[in-house]
Formats: structure tokens, sequence, C-alpha cells
């Protein structure tokens, strides 16, 4: 018999199975053929803590720890406890993320019943082997590539292909790993398994690491590079400046000898004091370059967000995820699991009219329509035993709604084979079924149109009566159409309501599913999907130019593949936008990890959670809404706070560099924090925490920029303009101090004035507390904030100098605001590392990254083949212990038992292991 072919496995349809012998299974192990695991996994414990820890922004501050560790000072490591909590916050909910993914990871079946030796048993997953035969009933998932033997059911291959009719499976006929059986019985033949089954194929595909595309992230990542790429000259600089000054008061001390710097260092403590002290100088003026509040306050808005929507059933699974839905203008939804439940319903019943056209039951005579009703129900309640979609979606119908109960005196369950089940009643025999499959021609040539007419939306059930049926279950006479029913997918109460949501945002939808693209037309024109009356059959976009003239002139796409599906999201993306995807499927999978934000189901597959970066754990699609909110709050409120953080980080860069050649650096440390807490702290925690559910509009990076730029210009004025008064008057460092702080102070407040207009009770309340508290501190607490007793004429300098800066911020902010916006794209990748794509219908030149990059790409790749290799490992182990529990089993059989009888002694001798006779393999079989 071929092993593939159709009409070699219906020929042995009634033969006896013995499946493979358990010396076959272990050659079959040996060879490495097993049903390895090769689910898309969340990220290890030891990864996440990895990933979270081992960043730039981490390395510089363990950097200056060290420095400041050097110096013996340990008071001045408090700078590491933002460090700690912010990555604290990041393992915290990244731990969080994947407990909840993980519970929610559940296989319908962990274990399969297969035929070896003529007797059936059941093992693990990671047991089965290739060419194993797996029997398979209504509910299972098929564990691994089979071809059908024996049997016949119907399977349900939505979550792999988005189709949500069921498909019949006859001998021949071939199942794919993650379907599921809907209805029947069959035996299968496993032809692939682990790496080659058609899950595991899509999931290997998604097996790359996706770059996050958040722009809060993204600007994050670019102030640290940036004030890491200044720090290391700039601190140098800095550090020999004051390093010099002191070794020249130490030689004009020395009596203006000739000695050498290494003389001065080895000349005693006191030199080491003053290294020391350069150190520590060096270290807080580096400190205020990195953003440290801003990278914790994002850290800290993102989580709050996550918990607050943790409340309403919505899982992000990355902080950064939140943002990154806020600025989609595309969304891509997945029909099935979507905008459907994924189950199926009612849409309507119908009389067949007098010239056979459908007649909504409304609209006849009720004593007519109570006869429809009946039946319908009557076959359905009698069928319910074995029931399938179809026939659930009666019964549901039917439990809302009030029907005649008849007794069932016969019932012919559903038959793939005859397409139509039915029941005999005390009032007549009726079936329900496909019209082309149980009317004769010249009935089903009058209701013909109407048939066609209903399938364009629906699927059609016909009703229709019959004499009765043969103890075989074949019907008596010809079927008389009294009825029809209609049954589609059932449409979520909640998604039209979103859908407007969305089109009211001037968000784009695309509705991209491996349904018929009628059905998927139909259902999107319910919900309001603008453009879905127009629609696109993917089967014809066989080429790249087809898919990019289809992504600009249609919203829906029926019969798209998996690789389709990703590729619409790439075009989408190449042209600039920012795209979201939905899906629930393994067929979703590849969109869903190239889109630049994630959505899936949590009744969805495995594979689709775990790569989604946010999870509707009650399937809700109306959660979205809320998801956007908070990223709209998160990043309009982080855009305000964080022009606070990054004035300071400017204006510390800015002085830094004026003090290597006019030294000293006019702020103390003590004095810093009246600014920190006042001016950026409080206001930026208080702020960034209040509702706000405005549009997101322009870049991050630009917004804050166009903010703390302005503020960071006025604060240098103001402290050069300090600086030279206290040089023309001889001041001391704490003098200069207290004038710079309070010049800093005026600025600030005019920042936060700015940001937070127009004006609420919250904002009111924080400006008042900032003002008075910046007062208090000033005027209250002069000694614990070094602040000096400044002279009148100083103090009316001071105020010079802080009304110039005020001024100057205003009028720069003025012209900032006035300025539009450019818009520039660069290029890059340029010489080394060039990758051009020359396909048809696309010219790409694009950069494979740089030379660190491609290493990490090529140490990644080799870690994922190790842990595939030790996967595989383990289940050879695993399959070789259940071949020899099996061998045991066997071998227990056949010893020889020594009992006591009612005679004396019995000796049982095992009887030797011959091939399962035909009774037995079919009694196994069933």
């Amino acid at each position: 018999m071929a092993p593939h072919d159709p009409d070699s496995y219906a020929a042995a349809a009634g033969e006896p199975l013995s499946g493979l012998s358990l010396d076959e299974v272990q050659q079959r192990i040996d060879a490495g053929q097993v049903n390895v695991n090769m689910e898309l996994k969340t990220k290890s414990v030891r990864e996440l803590i990895i990933e979270n820890t081992l960043t730039l922004f981490n390395l510089i501050n363990v950097i200056l720890a060290v420095l400041v560790i050097i110096t013996g000072s340990f008071k001045n490591l408090t700078f590491l406890l933002i460090v700690i909590l912010n990555t604290g916050i990041g393992i915290f909910q990244s731990l969080r993320s994947k407990r909840m993914v993980d519970k929610l990871t559940l296989l319908v079946s962990k274990r399969a019943r297969v035929i070896r030796g003529g007797e059936e048993s059941e093992i693990d997953l990671e047991q089965i082997v290739k060419d194993d035969i797996v029997r398979l009933g209504r509910g299972d998932q098929i564990p691994a590539d089979a071809v059908v033997v024996q049997g016949e059911a119907q399977v349900n291959e939505s979550l792999l292909t988005g189709e949500s009719d069921l498909i019949r499976k006859v001998p021949g006929s071939h199942l794919m790993s993650g379907s599921f059986v809907d209805s029947g019985v069959v035996c299968a033949r496993v032809e692939h398994v682990g790496a080659d089954n058609y899950v595991a194929r899509i999931n290997n595909e998604a097996k790359y690491v996706k770059k996050v595309n958040s722009e809060i992230m993204n600007a994050l990542n670019a102030i640290v590079r940036f004030a890491s790429a200044i720090m290391l000259p700039l601190g140098i600089a800095l550090f020999l400046s004051s390093a010099y000054e002191s070794y020249a008061r130490w030689a004009a001390a020395a009596g203006g000898s000739a000695a050498s710097i290494l003389t001065w260092l080895f000349s005693g403590s006191a030199a080491w004091g003053e290294v020391s002290a350069a150190i520590l100088s060096t270290v807080g003026a580096l400190l205020g370059m990195i953003p440290q509040g801003l990278v914790l306050l994002t850290s800290s808005v993102l989580a709050i967000a996550t918990f607050r929507l943790a409340r309403r059933n919505v899982l992000a699974q990355q902080l950064y995820c939140i943002e990154t839905l806020a600025r989609v203008d595309v969304l891509c939804l997945d029909k099935t699991g979507t905008i459907t439940s994924g189950r199926m319903e009612v849409e309507g019943v119908y009389a067949v009219g007098d010239n056979g056209q459908a007649v909504p039951l409304a609209d006849i005579e009720p004593e007519r329509a109570a006869v429809i009703d009946a039946a319908l129900a009557g076959i359905a309640r009698a069928t319910s035993a074995d029931a399938n979609e179809t026939c659930r979606a009666i019964l549901d119908y039917y439990a809302k709604r009030t029907s005649g109960e008849l007794q069932a005196l016969a019932v012919v369950p559903f038959s793939s084979t005859k397409k139509w089940s039915g029941a005999s009643f005390a009032e007549g025999a009726y079936i329900m079924g496909a019209a082309q499959f149980c009317l004769p021609e010249r009935a089903f040539g009058v209701v013909r149109d109407a048939v066609f007419a209903l399938a364009e939306t629906c699927r059609v059930l016909v009703i229709a009566r019959v004499d009765g049926f043969t103890d075989e279950g074949d019907m008596i006479g010809e079927a008389q159409p009294i009825g029809f029913v209609t049954i589609r997918d059932e449409i979520r109460s909640s998604a039209a309501d979103t859908i407007r949501y969305f089109c009211q945002q001037g968000v784009t939808l695309n509705v991209i599913s491996g349904d018929d693209p009628r059905t998927v037309s139909s259902i999107a024109k319910v919900v309001g999907v603008p453009g879905a009356e127009s629609y696109v059959d993917a089967t014809s976009l066989d080429t790249p130019a087809k898919i990019e003239a289809a992504i600009d002139r249609y919203h829906v796409f029926g019969r798209v593949t998996p690789q389709q599906k990703r590729e619409l999201v790439v075009a989408l993306k190449e042209r600039g936008h920012t795209v979201a995807m939905t899906g629930d499927g393994v067929n979703d999978v590849l969109a869903l990890k190239e889109a630049d934000c994630s959505v899936a189901m949590a009744a969805g597959s495995d594979a689709a959670r775990n790569v989604a970066e946010i999870v509707l754990v009650d399937n809700d699609f109306a959660s979205m809404p809320e998801v956007v909110a908070e990223g709209r709050r998160s990043i309009n409120n982080l855009q305000r706070s964080a022009a606070l953080f990054l004035t300071k980080t400017l204006f510390s860069m800015g002085l830094a560099a004026l003090c290597i050649f006019f030294p000293p650096y006019p702020f103390q440390p003590i004095t810093m924090t009246v600014i920190n807490f006042f001016c950026i702290g409080f206001p930026s925690f208080v702020l960034a925490l209040e509702p706000n559910r405005a549009r997101v509009q322009g870049k991050f990076l630009t917004n804050v920029l166009k903010r703390a730029c302005p503020a960071s210009l006025a604060v240098l004025v103001s402290c050069c303009l300090c600086m030279l008064v206290a040089g023309n008057f001889g001041l001391g460092e704490q003098a200069l101090s207290t004038m710079c702080l309070i010049s800093t102070a005026a600025v600030g407040c005019s920042l936060i004035w700015r940001i937070s207009y127009p004006f609420t009770r919250l904002r009111l309340a924080v400006f008042i507390f900032v003002v008075v508290g910046l007062a208090c501190a000033i005027v209250l607490f002069p000694e614990f904030f070094s602040i000096a007793a400044l002279s009148v004429p100083i103090i009316a300098s001071t105020l010079v100098s802080a009304l110039v800066g005020i001024v100057l911020f205003f009028t720069v902010a003025r012209v900032v605001d006035r300025t539009a916006a450019k818009r520039s794209r660069s290029a890059t990748g340029f010489g080394r590392g060039v990758k051009m794509s020359l396909g048809r219908g696309s010219h790409r030149v694009t950069s494979t990254g740089s030379s660190a990059r491609r290493g990490i790409r090529t140490v990644t790749s080799m870690v994922s083949r190790h842990r595939e290799q030790r996967d595989l490992s383990r289940a050879q182990v695993s399959a070789s212990k259940a071949v020899k529990s099996e061998y045991d089993a066997a071998r227990r059989k056949r010893q020889r038992r020594v009992v006591q009888s009612s005679s004396g002694i019995k000796v049982s001798m095992g009887k030797r292991s011959r091939p399962a006779s035909r009774d037995d393999t079919s009694q196994a079989g069933r």
C-alpha cells in the first residue's frame, strides 16, 4: 500500500491496525524522529533578569559607583538606589507577565492515544515518533502532522488557517498539528514530528528578536548614548582640571618648586584626599548629565499603567507596548477570535415561499412557523449527544426561545458522507443538512436562488420533510424543503463600538483573515469597518507588486496565508505606518511578531499569546480603547515631565564644559538637592499620573527638547551671569552656589508654569507647592542646604540674572513653538554591512547592522541551536523510557506464574508474543 495514496487508505479503512512494533519505535527514537515540543515559549527567568540588568544605563552607573567606592566615600552611593529601583521594576513586571502567560498556556491535551503492536496505549506528546498510529476523537488536539488511515471526522483548522468552516477528513486526508477534531473518530499515521510539523515551521519563522518600536524607549536610549559619549571626554577633562588645580596650589605652597605630579601624588594622604575630592566632584557633575530620575519615572509610570490594565483583564507583557498602541495609525484585525468570538450563531430561520424564496418566519402564519421551529429544534436536541458547532448554535438559539417539544422516535446522527442529520417524531420525520446533498435535483432547483443568496454571508442548511428512515439510517421518499436556517460566526457584542472608537481616532482599519473574503466582508460591514464592501482574495496576490497595490486599495483581505499576513504588515510599515495586529491563531503568529504592537486573545493559541505584547485575558476586544487611553496618559504626561529632567541634563553638560576653563563648578551637591526635589522630582511624578486622554502629537524626543532646550539655555545664561558677578565681587563658592540656585529655581518655576498651562486644580496646587517649598528651603533652612547670606547688591544682581533667564526662556520657547517641524529621513548603512534585496518589483538597500550586532545575532543563533538539540535529547530519553516501560509490561505478561488452586499447585506459562488478531485490533481501534 502506498503510504500516502488516498485510495489505498480508503481500501484499508476496514483493516485492523497494528501500528509500529516496539523495536520500530526504538529505531525511530535512535534516529531522532521524535515529536519534540517546538512551541514558542516565554523567555526564561534568567533571560528576563539579564535583559533588564545588562543595559547601558546600568553600566554607566556601575562605573561611576566603582569610582566612588575607590574614594571610600560610601555615602555618595545613594544614586544607586534609583538604578536598583528601575531595574527591579523592569524585572518584576517581566516576571509577572511571564507568570500570567504561563498560566494561560494550556494545551487541550498533554497526552495522546497511540496503537503500537496492536494495542492502544496513552503516551506523552513528546513520546510520539514518526509513523505512529494515533487515535483521535471529538475534542482532541492533533499532536503532529498526520494522514488519516481509518475513520472520518470534521476538523476545525481555524487557529491554523483562519477558515471557520469545518473540514471533512477521510482516509488519505492530511491533518495539521494544532487543529481540533470537532466530531467523528479517526486513526492517523504521523508523517511529521518536531520541527517538521506545520505549526513548528510557522513558529520557527517567528523565532527572532523583534526590536521594540517605542519612541520613549528610543528617546531614553538616545539620551543615555549621547550622555555616555559626552561623559568620557568631559569627565576626564573635569578630573584633570580639578586635579591640576590642586597640584598647582600644592606646588605654590612648596615654594614654586618644579616638583612633578608623581611627586605630589606620593607626597602624603593630603594629595590622595585632593584626588578623591576631584573624583567625587567629577562623578557629581557626570551624574547630573544622566537623567536617572527620568528613567525611573518612565518605568514607574508604565508599570502603574500595566497594573491599571491588569485590573481590566489586560496583560501587558512589555512595558513600552502600551505607548506603541497609543501611536498606531493602522490596526489590522483578524476576523476569527477578534471581531467574532470563534463560535457559531443562528443568523435567522426562514420558510420556503411559494416560488422557492426565503421568507422570515415573522412574515408567515404562526402555525407554519411553529412547525419549522419545532422540527429544527427537535433535530438539534435529538442529535445533541454528538453535537458539532452547527448543532450547538441551534441549541443555543432555541434555548432562548420557546419551541414545541417533540419526542424523537428515531434519530439519524450527522454523517459527513450523507451531509445531513434527522429524526422522526409522532408529528413526522425531518432532516437538516446541506441543500445540494439532501434534496433531489428538482427540489433543489426550486430553492437554488434562495440558497445561493443566503450563502453569500452565512452557512445555509435546509429543513426538509421526509417519509421516514430505514434501519440503515437512509431517508425514505424524497425530501421536501420547508425552511432554511442560516449560521454565521458569532460577532462580539462590543466589536461595533470598538471599531467606531478607532475610526473616530483616525486609525485605519484592515481586516485580514484566512476565511472566505465574502464572509469576511459581510462581517466587516456589520461592525462598521470603512471600505468593507471592497475585498480581495489573497490567493490572487501572488507577487510582491500585487500585494503593494492591494494594500493601498483594499481594507478587507480573505484567504490570506500566514506568510501573506506578515507581508501585508511589512508593506504597511514600509509606508511609514505604525501598525498594530490582533489575532489568536497560529496563522497570526508571523504577523503578530512583525507588527509594531501585537495583541492576542487569551483563548487563542499558545504561540499567539507568547509572541504578543498585549494579551486580552477576558478575550474582549472592547478592552483596546482602555489600552490606548493608558498609553496616551503615559505619553502626554511623560512628555511634560521629561522636559524637567532633560533641562537638568542639558544645563549640567553645558556648565561642566564651561567649568573646565572657568572653574569651579557652581553647584554643590546639597544645593542641587533643592532643585532636584522641588523643580524636577516632585512635580514630574505628580503630573505624570494625572488623567490625560488627548491625542498623541509629534515625536516624543522632539516635543521634550522643544520644552527643555529653552529652559536649559536660560539656566546656562543665568548661571554665567552669576559667575561673572561672583568673580567681580570676589565671592566664595557657597555664595556662587546660592546665586545659581535662585536663578535656576526661577527658570525652573517658569518651565513648570509653561508645561502646566492650561491649569487644573492639581497643576495649580503643584505649582504653588513648588514656589512655597523653594522659598521655605532658602529662607528657613540656609545652614542645612548651604545657603549663603547675600548682601543687598548681590541679591539685586541675582534677581536681575533670574529675570534675564525668565525672559530669555519665554522668548526662545515662543520662537521654538512657531518653528515648523521639519521632516527628514536619514540614510545609513553605506559601506560595510550593506544588504541589497533585488526582488521582483522590489529593490531595497538596508544595513545588516554593526559588527557587534552581527556577532550578537550569531551567538544568539548558536544558543538557539543548542537549546533545540537539548530539547531533542530530552524527548529521545522520554520516548525511550516509554518504550522500556512497554517492554517491561510485555515481559511481565510472559513470565511464568505459580499459584495455588483447589487441586493443588498450578503453573501458569506465559504465551509467546504473537501478532494481534483481526478482532483484537478492531476492538483496539474502537
